[in-house]
């Protein structure tokens, strides 16, 4: 399950309905509220590029703002646009992946070192993160920095919920064999 939206301005729903109709106004207003939750996830998913995750959240405002019509407010509109941002960034993921659930070998993963981790150097935490497979980095942070269930990874990802599991095992022993740390 996604994290909790912002807390909602009284008038989302207000922005929401003027920006389907056209109003670039309340479209920024609704951009200004929600952008840095939107960041952060494809920031994640994008394994920490900086220039993907901003090409990756410019693309998702724009398929918001093209398919904001169709928003039928079955759920918060925050919710409606953190979800179609993952989308955008896992069908980024697939499209640089020619086979989406391959794995990286480990004796590919490059050493670093006898040096052993801080776990408070989010800077290292992030690269390790971003030398994951994509495939196996999207499992990762949706499972351990997004909250999802497997059952919603799965189904987002097209894999069965024990592919999931095993793929979530594979990338913390991958990101443990980066870390340095003995699995």
């Amino acid at each position: 399950m996604p994290p909790p939206a912002p807390a909602a301005d009284p008038n989302d729903m207000d922005d929401v309905r003027a920006a389907a109709g056209g109003d670039r106004q309340a479209f920024q207003r609704l951009y200004r509220l929600h952008v840095d939750r939107v960041y952060g996830a494809v920031y994640r998913l994008a394994g920490f590029d900086h220039a993907r995750a901003e090409d990756l959240t410019q693309d998702a405002f724009v398929r918001a703002w093209q398919k904001l019509s169709g928003f039928r407010g079955e759920s918060s509109f925050g919710t409606w646009l953190y979800r179609l941002a993952v989308n955008v960034a896992l069908m980024d993921i697939r499209s640089r992946s020619a086979d989406p659930v391959s794995m990286m070998d480990e004796d590919h993963i490059p050493d670093h070192g006898e040096t052993p981790f801080c776990a408070a150097e989010r800077e290292e935490l992030e690269r390790a993160i971003s030398q994951l497979p994509p495939r196996a980095r999207a499992v990762l942070v949706l499972h351990d920095v997004e909250g999802w269930r497997h059952e919603e990874i799965g189904a987002e990802l097209g894999m069965a919920i024990g592919s999931s599991k095993a793929q979530l095992h594979r990338a913390r022993g991958l990101l443990r064999k980066v870390l340095g740390e003995s699995s």
